[in-house]
């Protein structure tokens, strides 16, 4: 049984989808990228801008919505593009007297010179903070998710380093032994429904004791729930585990 979070878009699929006309990939991609915006258009205005009060976030937001249909992979970056986008776009509303916006022709951001929209160290920063966020955010969720999934089985987060096994052979042979488990249907289907392990099972499989397998019980249950659903990062540690 997987839990129903959908997986982690990235970044470039989003903003292909949303060129092909996916309004959600399109959501998505503005929501993403609001603090890159809110920085961009900040440092134009040369002050900083709040939400729902400076009309200025709504002149960057739409020129990064134009910037999305705009991109075509030859000018860069797209976050040094759309940067390029949202800073000519709030010139114009500048000089219009932050009245209106004037449609200016998107042969505008053409240059005969590549290097005007090639990714800058601050583009490339910009966007590794990005990513860092939503990884932080992400395995902030999967510990939520994780823990409420324990819940189920009697565990929670804060008992898994008292019955983790102390030595490293004897986790890695835990973690063998679920991943055993999870990976034949008939067990995996009895773990998720009832948090039953086959013990003897497992004990004739692997030339180890049922003693053994009893006493790492709550342990292998627990890397079962981790790898029977969508938890990518946190199964990234079990890896390097």
């Amino acid at each position: 049984m997987r839990i129903g979070r959908r997986r982690k878009v990235e970044p470039s699929e989003l903003l292909n989808r949303a060129r092909q006309g996916d309004v959600d990939a399109r959501n998505q991609l503005i929501q993403d990228y609001t603090p890159f915006v809110l920085k961009v258009a900040s440092q134009k205005a040369g002050r900083f801008l709040r939400p729902g009060v400076d009309e200025e976030i709504s002149v960057a937001l739409l020129a990064f919505n134009e910037a999305i249909d705009a991109y075509d992979g030859k000018r860069g970056s797209f976050l040094s593009f759309s940067q390029t986008v949202i800073q000519r776009r709030m010139v114009d509303y500048f000089r219009r007297g932050g009245r209106h916006l004037q449609e200016v022709p998107l042969s505008e951001f053409e240059s005969e010179d590549p290097l005007e929209v090639e990714s800058t160290p601050l583009d490339r920063a910009s966007e590794s903070a990005w990513q860092l966020r939503q990884e932080q955010e992400q395995r902030r969720l999967e510990i939520e998710e994780y823990g409420q999934l324990l819940n189920r089985y009697g565990l929670s987060l804060s008992h898994l380093p008292e019955i983790a096994p102390k030595h490293r052979d004897s986790r890695s042979r835990a973690i063998q032994l679920a991943r055993w488990v999870i990976q034949h249907p008939e067990h995996r289907a009895a773990l998720v429904a009832r948090g039953e392990l086959p013990i003897k099972g497992l004990a004739e499989m692997f030339g180890v004791s049922r003693k053994l397998v009893e006493r790492n019980r709550r342990y292998i249950v627990a890397v079962c729930v981790l790898l029977a659903n969508d938890l990518p990062h946190l199964q990234a540690y079990l890896e390097e585990s």
